[in-house]
């Protein structure tokens, strides 16, 4: 045997391992770590996708919720794990395009992590209270620049997505409007109601009941395309402002090393739970879109968002604890 036999005939022994278990895989249950507390959108997501999982494995996918830093802690858990594919996690935007330049994070997300897929994506939409007297978006901005500093919008807190939205519409319509960090979506929606502030952008399923009571006007929804559950809503598309296009979003992850057969064979099972009739059922009922990419996809669309919001903080002033 020459050289070049015994190099690959050295390759093969070496790649053994590594495709019998991903052949095998999986083997035994997986951790799906979730890094938020359970019963919000992020830990809905994972169970409804998680359980369609383990029914297609035969294996059970475990949710384990671990809140903190905004997701920091539970994505840097995902990133430290052992990277044999049974430790992923389901992260949404903050977590993995955001808060690495907001503030000091123990992980760098394409770096460290493993992109899997696009799971699912709900619209931002941007309301406002029932005391503000306009009905579009023309006359908002035009209320904002009669009043400058006067108005003021909520946030689930400072570099959240909402915050981030709050600032880009200032950029894009060039208004002067206050922010105003809450510590989650309920009690911003709260003094909303109350009409303690005057606008906000939220994810559209927090907000939908509120619109349908008309306790709250809907503005504009942050997508190229209306929503099914708010059909008579605007886009920021529509209405001329493309560059406000704000959607939260949610994407499996892995760690770093994880062999790329395990990856692709998370992929594959991933996205074949999405396709299911029932999950896109259960998952649009919470107003969230099923996508399902490849995992190159997934990371392109990563980096589009953090160099997206990164120029936003920066353009926008907006200080950081980096």
């Amino acid at each position: 045997m020459g050289i070049i036999g015994r190099l690959l005939t050295g390759l093969t022994l070496l790649l053994l391992p590594a495709l019998a278990a991903a052949q095998e895989f999986p083997a035994k249950p997986i951790k799906l770590i979730v890094p938020f507390p359970a019963g919000g959108p992020n830990d809905i997501i994972a169970r409804i996708v998680g359980q369609r999982m383990s029914e297609l494995m035969k294996q059970p996918v475990v949710i384990d919720n671990r809140g903190g830093q905004g997701g920091a802690l539970g994505t840097d858990a995902v990133a430290k794990a052992a990277p044999d594919g049974y430790t992923i996690g389901i992260v949404n935007c903050g977590a993995l395009a955001i808060n690495q330049t907001m503030e000091k994070v123990p992980y760098e997300t394409l770096k460290d992590l493993a992109p899997v897929t696009l799971v699912v994506t709900v619209p931002e939409m941007l309301v406002v209270a029932g005391n503000v007297p306009a009905k579009n978006m023309s006359e908002l901005v035009a209320l904002a620049k009669a009043q400058p500093g006067k108005l003021n919008f909520a946030s689930t807190g400072p570099g959240s997505l909402p915050h981030l939205a709050g600032e880009l519409l200032k950029l894009t319509a060039g208004i002067d409007v206050v922010h105003v960090p809450y510590r989650g979506a309920a009690p911003a929606i709260t003094d909303l109601l109350g009409q303690q502030v005057q606008m906000t952008f939220l994810d559209l399923p927090a907000i939908l009941p509120h619109i349908r009571s008309g306790a709250l006007k809907p503005i504009a929804l942050g997508t190229t395309a209306r929503a099914p559950t708010a059909p008579d809503v605007p886009t920021t598309v529509e209405l001329g402002m493309p560059q406000l296009r704000i959607e939260n979003w949610y994407g499996m992850i892995a760690p770093a090393a994880t062999p790329p057969a395990i990856i692709e064979a998370l992929n594959r099972i991933t996205i074949t739970a999405l396709a299911d009739p029932a999950v896109k059922e259960k998952l649009a009922e919470q107003g969230l879109t099923t996508v399902g990419n490849s995992p190159q996809q997934f990371r392109d669309y990563i980096a589009a968002e953090t160099a997206k919001w990164a120029k936003v903080i920066k353009d926008a002033g907006i200080q950081t604890t980096k």
